[in-house]
Order: C-alpha cells, then structure tokens, then sequence
C-alpha cells in the first residue's frame, strides 16, 4: 500500500455519497508498500479501506479481483469484501483513477515473523488455493518469467548504479531462468504477493488475508516459493530452514504436493527472488516526485538469490524427506 494520488476533500465527499457508508470522519494515507494509493477511511458506519489504483494494475484486471474477494469469502477464507455503492457496484472512479471501498479486518502484520506465524501462513496459503479450485475466472501472470526481461530492460543500464556488477548478475540469472522455467504443473489462482504486511494478525492467530490485486492465475508452487522468500529469511539475510520447514509442512497437510511440484521448488524459489528484485529494482530507480513512498531495497532479494543458487533440493528449504 501507498499513496501516489491526493484527493480533494470536495472529490472524496462527492465520491462517499454514493455509498450507504455514511459521512466522512477521516481520511488517512498508508504510506505502506508501494502499488496502489491507498487511505484508511472512517466513516459514520466504521472503517474502510479505499483504494485508488495505479502504476502496474490495469482497470481490465479489477474485476477479477472484486470476484475473486467475493469467491473467497463465500469459502471461509477472511479477506476484505468489496462494498458495493448505491448503484450496486463495486468500481467506481475518484481523483482520474478507478476506486474501490473494501471492508476493514481487524488485525496487524508482524515485523519479525516466528515459526509459527510461518506456519499459520503456510496453511493459510493452502487454504486460499482450495478455496479458489472452482474460480472460473482467469488472469495472465504478467509478472511471471515472460515479464522479467521488460523489467530486466528498464533497469539494467542503471542497475550498476545500486551495485557494481549487479546488471551482469542479474541478466545471468534471468537467462538461466527463462531457459529452464517450468511450465508443466499445477495451476490455479495464487495470491502472488503474500508478504507479511498483506497478512494480518491478532496474537499468533491468524486474522486475515489482504492486498489481491497480483492475484493471478499462474503454477500454484510458485506461491509457496514467494511465500518462502518474503517469511523465512532473517535480517542478516540467513534462511531460517526452521521457519521454512514449518511453512512448506503445514502447507503440504492441507494440500499435500506432487513430487514434480516439490523437484521444481528451487528454481521456483531463485524465480520468486528474481520477480521482486527486479520490480523492486524498477521502482527503486523510478520513484515518482513527492510521492508518500519508500522504495523497497532490490538488493535484499538479490541476497536471497543468490543464497537460492547454491540450493539444489527442496529439502534445503526444509522439507522434510
């Protein structure tokens, strides 16, 4: 989350009045993350979340994420739902950008991650994937490996900016990858982002899922390589196999994996690495004038591939054998 776009006062109260929601206490930015303008809304009713969108997602795509939140829900999966205005929809428009309110969920994400918050997610993970088996829409992933050489391009001639030798290492690792990407297993709706501030948290349980909108069709593994990369890694930049074991376990009991998907998870896990660094990258080197924004550091997922390129099993990762 983030904020790119200001709203007038006059803009947001005209846009409120369209929705059963009551008058506008408050309007504040969320300065987290870094795709979409998004503020916390307090109204006569209670909280919201509004959403403008921008940069990387296209308004073709937001139906499919209103849907998808709708579906989710409907299976007992918590994720915020899409409040639907007096006409009955679910999009609308504020400030030049397509809009949307969403319920509030209670809750927090963790700044320092334990074994079993790795493991609520792992299980929460295999929760949404079931949960979207029989979602009959569809999304291309464009930021799957067909998308990372148009990353790779607006980067790389100042990618040696941010560190000597990372635009050599950096194309290295993306030819090897799109040789030797697998494109032969399970697929489905993954979530494709579920970073620790997109899952939220009361004590140690598990209180929600947020943030759908890289929400794709796409290799289901793939989701647990990104989950792998965003929870299990320390501040030193170590892998924590206890973390991961505990992720990848409650993962596989909930939706046990096959043995082609498990052989693929560490090219799956250099690829997740790769996907962010390289949009991270992108972002770090183009942060748009004022706005409320902090790059995210591309070299952290740097660090983590190359830690993924010394790893040939999945039980390096913590699967148990």
């Amino acid at each position: 989350m983030a904020v790119y776009t200001e709203i007038a006062d006059n803009e947001l109260e005209a846009f409120i009045a369209g929705y059963d929601i009551g008058a506008v206490l408050s309007a504040k930015g969320i300065a987290e993350g870094v795709e979409n303008s998004n503020y916390l809304l307090r109204t006569e009713k209670g909280p919201f979340i509004l959403t403008l969108y921008e940069k990387r997602v296209k308004e073709d795509d937001l139906p499919f994420f209103v849907a998808l939140m709708q579906h989710l829900a409907a299976r007992g999966l918590n994720c915020p739902q899409p409040v639907m205005n007096k006409k009955g929809e679910a999009l609308g428009r504020l400030a030049g950008r397509p809009a949307c309110i969403v319920t509030f969920l209670d809750g927090m994400g963790v700044k320092k991650p334990g074994v079993a918050h790795c493991a609520a997610v792992g299980t929460a993970l295999a929760d949404l994937h079931r949960a979207a088996a029989d979602f009959t829409m569809t999304r291309t992933n464009a930021l799957s490996v067909d998308g990372w050489r148009p990353l790779y391009d607006a980067a790389a001639s100042r990618a040696d900016t941010v560190m000597p030798g990372l635009r050599e290492a950096t194309e290295a690792a993306l030819i090897d990858l799109e040789a030797h990407w697998p494109d032969d297993l399970p697929k489905g709706v993954i979530h494709a982002d579920l970073f620790p501030d997109n899952v939220f948290f009361l004590g140690q349980r598990l209180s929600g899922l947020i943030d759908f909108y890289f929400a794709c069709t796409d290799t289901v593994i793939y989701d647990l390589a990104i989950c792998l990369n965003a929870w299990c890694f320390e501040s030193d930049g170590s892998y924590n196999i206890t973390k991961g074991r505990a992720m990848i376990e409650a993962y596989r009991k909930a939706r046990p994996l096959s043995s082609a998907e498990i052989e693929a998870l560490p090219i799956l896990c250099r690829g997740a690495a790769l996907r962010f660094m390289l949009t991270r990258l992108v972002d770090w080197l183009n942060v748009p004038p004022g706005a409320l924004v902090k790059p995210k550091d591309p070299l952290e997922y740097f660090r983590k591939l190359r830690f993924h390129l010394h790893c040939r099993a999945a039980s390096d990762y913590g699967l148990a054998e």
